[in-house]
């Protein structure tokens, strides 16, 4: 079968590799209708090592079961299913509390796991199947469903902004402030709206990203980073900031941005994966304001079912995040467009 490979910084191919192949008894093979490149695909295309053994990448897809385990129960050959970024066992302590993506058994997909491969391919093995996957009933011909984009978006995107709201504590008559304008921030505002946020500070400079934010959801737009960015915020928020800071970043001058942003009593919720270790949360930062420092990989598994009833109604569309397709040879190009900010975020027809 064909997939993507990273062998270092910038340096993406597609090339043949063994088939997805059941190892396990509660192990599924599916099949990839669609995947996507992840903003946290960059990370590694801006620093991987160059090596002469290529990491599988993609971590995102919707597809259709192929073949299952013996034990596999809740699945079967020809269901269309939507897959979490990380395979949980569904049984541990960790998964039964909702937090899937610590569980004691999770497998991340594309980031070199043994003998777990990624989502730009055309099938993928996945472990733990009952655990993992989720139906979805699209009815008719699945490769032609104009649901497929909002159902990949729940793979990882839409329910990682979800979750920067969730663990923001954003509920009725908040005031949220969501820092950066990629995928996930836009799906932190669509999130944040749907939970009764009563005002949304978008902070992001892509006039065609920040449009589709207001679409969404957000009431103000501030174009503006760091100090002076955080100045407009307070001066918008009467001095006060905001009740639910949405970090969808990663990098540092974000998080300082946050504790800039955020009021007396509030709460910062991370979801952009963090490209640093040391951060200020002493007394003078957070401590002294109450604030509560929160966030971390999204359990997706733990949010699908509740979401799912509104994408397949066609009441929530988080797939309009992503603004361009290519076929899988082309994903080189994919992960260019993106870096280049030329794309929002691509997803990828097998």
């Amino acid at each position: 079968m064909r997939a993507a490979l990273m062998y270092g910084a910038g340096d993406v191919r597609v090339e043949d590799v063994p088939d997805a192949a059941l190892q396990d008894p509660t192990d599924a093979v599916v099949r990839v209708v669609l995947a996507c490149v992840c903003g946290s695909d960059l990370h590694p295309y801006h620093s991987m090592p160059a090596s002469d053994q290529g990491t599988a990448m993609g971590h995102e897809f919707v597809g259709i079961v192929e073949e299952t385990g013996s034990d596999v129960t809740s699945v079967r050959k020809g269901d269309v299913v939507v897959s979490p970024f990380a395979a949980s066992d569904g049984t541990c302590a960790q998964c039964r509390e909702g937090w899937n993506t610590a569980c004691e058994h999770v497998a991340f997909f594309g980031t070199g796991m043994p003998g777990v491969g990624g989502a730009q391919a055309e099938a993928v093995r996945v472990p733990f199947a009952d655990g993992t996957l989720v139906k979805a009933d699209l009815g008719g011909t699945v490769e032609d469903s104009p649901l497929l984009p909002h159902l990949l978006a729940c793979s990882d995107v839409f329910l990682t902004g979800h979750h920067a709201a969730v663990m923001g504590r954003v509920g009725p008559g908040t005031t949220v402030a969501v820092i950066g304008d990629g995928a996930v921030g836009l799906s932190a505002v669509l999130a944040s709206k749907r939970l009764g946020a009563e005002r949304i500070i978008l902070m992001g400079r892509h006039t065609s990203r920040t449009d589709l934010g207001r679409e969404w959801g957000a009431t103000d737009v501030i174009a503006d980073r760091g100090d002076d960015g955080v100045a407009q915020l307070r001066e918008l928020t009467g001095g006060q900031g905001a009740h639910a800071v949405l970090e969808a970043v990663g990098h540092r001058p974000a998080y300082d941005m946050a504790v800039g942003a955020v009021r007396v009593g509030g709460t910062i919720a991370r979801v952009g994966v963090p490209q640093y270790e040391e951060a200020p949360v002493g007394f003078g930062s957070l401590f002294a304001r109450n604030i509560t420092l929160n966030g971390g990989p999204a359990p997706v598994r733990a949010y699908l079912e509740d979401v799912l009833p509104d994408v397949l109604s066609g009441a929530l569309e988080p797939g309009r995040v992503f603004d361009r397709t290519v076929d899988l040879d082309d994903i080189p190009s994919a992960y260019k467009a993106m870096d280049d900010r030329k794309a929002l975020k691509v997803a990828v027809r097998p």
